[in-house]
């Protein structure tokens, strides 16, 4: 059975604000429900382990979302998320970055991750991210000291979606920056639409609409 690690932020609030945050669980609920419907087994994991912090699990007609979050085998696995330093990249096939305002606090800069990530993407895997996941990017760097994106090209979550969302004043960096200044190409459609790039084994969504996408195109490297 094909494996994927998700890894996901640790970091509960939107910057430094005390607005709760952390991953914005229909990117992560969406990409499952794909996952789990071509039969391909996940872990999560996470900087600290343990608790990961969900926003965006109240009801509000998503039946995709409601469904995933009512499953107790993924409950269990986001209440007790496997430390990103204890994981065994080798077991896994593909790497996913779900969203989350979150990331811009830890998995932007994180080593141990970046690493783990660097070292299955050398290993021929594919990884995905989608939203503010395309942070998780920013600090991995390939064997021969250059960043992985300087090779790739990718989307992310927008500066025109922030303002939409109200967070341009309490995020603390602009992600389509700090894409665009790295990437090969930073490619964006209008806000809230899906769009997905896919180059050179990095699948990436510009947004929570994009998740479903981002799924299927995991899916089928992985098949």
């Amino acid at each position: 059975m094909k494996k994927v690690i998700i890894f996901v932020t640790n970091h509960a609030t939107l910057g430094s604000t005390d607005q709760a945050n952390g991953t914005y669980a229909p990117e992560l609920t969406h990409v499952v429900n794909v996952l789990n419907g071509a039969g391909i087994d996940y872990d999560i994991a996470s900087i600290l382990g343990g608790k990961a912090p969900l926003y965006g699990t109240e009801p509000d007609g998503d039946e995709v979302n409601q469904s995933v979050l009512g499953h107790s085998g993924f409950v269990s696995k986001v209440e007790n998320t496997l430390l990103a330093a204890s994981v065994n990249i080798d077991d896994y096939d593909a790497v996913f970055y779900p969203g989350g305002f979150g990331l811009l606090n830890d998995l932007f800069e994180d080593t141990t991750v970046a690493a783990l990530s660097a070292q299955h993407y050398e290993h021929g895997g594919v990884i995905a991210a989608v939203c503010h996941g395309p942070a998780g990017l920013l600090p991995i760097k390939l064997s021969n000291g250059e960043l992985l994106l300087s090779s790739v090209s990718v989307t992310g979550f927008t500066r025109e979606e922030e303002v939409d969302f109200g967070t341009i004043n309490d995020i603390p960096f602009l992600l389509e920056d700090a894409l665009a200044r790295k990437a090969v190409q930073y490619s964006k459609k209008q806000p809230w639409q899906s769009f997905v790039v896919e180059n050179k084994r990095v699948i990436t969504g510009q947004n929570p609409a994009s998740a479903h996408a981002v799924g299927e195109a995991l899916v089928k490297y992985l098949s």
